[in-house]
């Protein structure tokens, strides 16, 4: 039998312990964001168990994931994901533990059948669709970039009607240059903002694309980044954390640029490694 006064001493015990625990989780985490990763580094492993990567990445500690479609990404290791249901898969996630608001669908299979696309992100609850590229020649003029443009621009207004939020990554094609003008650049000048928000790429700082940069020049068009960390002295990708990036200040433009989640992109070693560092990072 515990003492009125030894009772009291250890549930105070406990509720300070309590108190800090959810401290540390309301301040832990850039931006009072959940860690998200993106899926593709781990395609492999989906391939053979996709309930059970999930629950590998919910061990390492990420609390939300990034999709890439069963259509769009079939030959990558996704098709096995289409043989869910939308139900199905939210009852996948919430057995594993996280969340998923966001997947990559290729341009092309939009153009194919986007309200078939549409269709399927509702089902299974997904509020973003990001494209990683836009497609055009090799060597595009402003006017390719414009029709690129108001190509995705029809699709996001569609997009939006759906109550679905269309996004672009910045890789591929979308890195090239037109006619001596970055294609990113002329891109936030021809993309609706009202339809269309960016996903920043992270390791593209590695191709002269600096993220704090595009945060603060463009307030409010981004929505989400893929995290890498990148070590300019060896020019190798490193954990978060490792390399020579500064991440309170990237974070601090994210703010700025309009981030609402992002996911760290990595291999499954590094992506790991990453969490410690994001857990404590105040911003």
């Amino acid at each position: 039998m515990l003492s009125r006064r030894e009772f009291l001493k250890r549930t105070n015990a406990a509720g300070i312990g309590i108190l800090s625990a959810g401290t540390r989780a309301l301040f832990a985490d850039p931006l009072g964001l959940p860690i998200g990763c993106q899926t593709w580094p781990v395609r492999a492993m989906i391939s053979k168990d996709f309930p059970g990567t999930l629950k590998t990445l919910a061990r390492a500690g990420f609390q939300s994931i990034e999709l890439c479609s069963p259509v769009g990404y079939a030959d990558s290791g996704f098709a096995g994901v289409g043989k869910y249901s939308g139900a199905e898969l939210r009852s996948i996630l919430g057995d594993a533990g996280v969340t998923c608001i966001s997947s990559h669908f290729t341009i092309e299979e939009l153009r194919k059948d986007q309200e078939g696309r549409i269709a399927w992100a509702k089902d299974v609850g997904l509020t973003q669709m990001m494209v990683p590229s836009l497609e055009g020649p090799h060597h595009p003029t402003v006017d390719d970039v414009k029709r690129a443009a108001d190509e995705y621009n029809r699709m996001a207004a569609r997009a939006a009607r759906a109550g679905i939020q269309q996004g672009l990554h910045n890789e591929g094609w979308t890195l090239s240059m037109a006619d001596g003008h970055r294609t990113y650049d002329l891109l936030f000048k021809f993309l609706d903002p009202s339809l269309v928000k960016f996903q920043f790429q992270v390791s593209s700082i590695s191709q002269g694309y600096d993220p704090i940069k595009y945060f603060t020049r463009y307030p409010g068009r981004f929505i989400s980044m893929h995290v890498q960390g990148w070590s300019a002295k060896t020019r190798k990708i490193t954990p978060v954390g490792k390399g020579t990036l500064n991440w309170k200040r990237i974070f601090a433009a994210a703010k700025v640029g309009g981030i609402k989640n992002y996911f760290v992109e990595m291999s499954l070693p590094m992506m790991e490694a990453s969490v410690p560092y994001l857990r404590a990072l105040r911003v």
